[in-house]
């Protein structure tokens, strides 16, 4: 069960003009809670004029060796979004030294290191936890090998840039490493222009083995992973092989088709080892039904992004309004994100513990 800590911040680096990386202090009691996987996230919390805000930030440092304590850091990166509560709070006000409330490690944009050719395809801040994945991966196996393929505004733009150089020097026979800049010409390398759909249908067969490669790892706004994936789907990459991370979510992203809810509903919810059952007020999420009963029901971004708030579907019917964080097997297997869940029979149960 995820759940809220204090942890201090042991440093803030600035990495670009609109981004920040925070090391985050994890006391000797709370190791354990805060070991991670290689590509999870974390979220933090703040209030601001009395209503809490929260929002989620990928790991960016390796994950801890399985058989060892747990971290004694963690680091994340920030990039300031315009008009974004926490964004702008961790760029102008987060200072060594201050304390932050902090969720345990969620997330299934992960990867269990294994012998292998590897690749990920990330723009933005998208490659915070795929910096995660690929240092983990080549730290511990040394048959694994690692493709990043990353896209950018400029250089200067260009999050975690010596942190992935620095790999380059370590794992120059392991690590192959491809910048496209969109706004920016760059001395070598491919001419600059966006990592659409056609190009990337046209240049992955070029930079490595397409069919050889174990595991696809797409992670940035909407449009760069929905047009990656159909780029892989076109190259006859299997679904199974990829895996993706948005985000951010265009406005205009359409949801899912609407159905009527029934006049009267009830949620059962076990969470924590404790069940209970409320009605549904008119329009209401799933999740907002349990959050006025139980407020420690785990969310992050409300967004369907993050997958925070998955839950399995023990009985009735649902439609969820839109889905950017659940792979298709998770919902053949009955999970679904409360956050964006509706009930569609007039009683639904749902087990979060699961």
């Amino acid at each position: 069960m995820a759940r809220f800590h204090p942890l201090q911040v042991a440093a803030v680096d600035r990495i670009t003009d609109d981004a920040v990386a925070l090391t985050l202090t994890v006391p000797p009691a709370l190791r354990a809670e805060f070991r991670h996987a290689p590509g999870q996230h974390l979220a933090l919390r703040r209030r601001v004029d009395g209503t809490e805000i929260r929002r989620t930030y990928s790991i960016c440092s390796p994950a801890p060796d399985p058989a060892g304590p747990g971290p004694d850091t963690l680091r994340i990166g920030v990039r300031l979004v315009e008009g974004g509560a926490f964004s702008a709070y961790a760029l102008k006000e987060i200072n060594a030294g201050d304390e932050l409330d902090v969720m345990t490690p969620a997330g299934r944009f992960t990867l269990d290191p294994a012998p292998g050719l590897y690749a990920a395809i990330v723009g933005g801040s998208g490659i915070t936890p795929v910096l995660s994945i690929v240092t983990t991966l080549l730290a511990r196996d040394p048959e694994a090998r690692f493709c990043l393929i990353r896209g950018d505004r400029t250089a200067a733009s260009t999050m975690f840039l010596e942190e992935v150089a620095d790999l380059k020097d370590r794992y120059p026979e392991r690590f192959q490493l491809v910048t496209v800049l969109s706004r920016e010409e760059q001395q070598a390398g491919l001419p600059s222009g966006r990592l659409d759909r056609e190009r990337l249908t046209a240049l992955l067969p070029v930079l490595l083995p397409v069919e050889r490669v174990a595991g696809w790892f797409l992670c940035g706004p909407y449009g760069l992973v929905q047009g990656t994936e159909q780029a892989l789907r076109k190259l006859s990459v299997d679904r199974s092989r990829i895996h993706q991370e948005i985000f951010h979510v265009d406005a205009g992203s359409p949801p899912a088709a609407s159905a009527q809810s029934p006049a009267h509903s009830t949620v059962t919810a076990r969470l924590d080892g404790r069940g209970g059952t409320w009605p549904v007020r008119d329009g209401e999420t799933l999740l907002e039904t349990v959050l006025r009963n139980r407020p420690d029901a785990p969310y992050a971004c409300k967004g369907g992004v993050c997958g925070t708030c998955r839950a399995f579907l023990v009985s009735g019917e649902v439609r969820m309004d839109r889905n950017f964080a659940l792979e298709s097997e998770e919902t053949e297997a009955g999970y679904v994100l409360a956050c964006q869940s509706h009930p569609l029979t007039e009683q639904v149960e749902l087990d979060f513990d699961r």
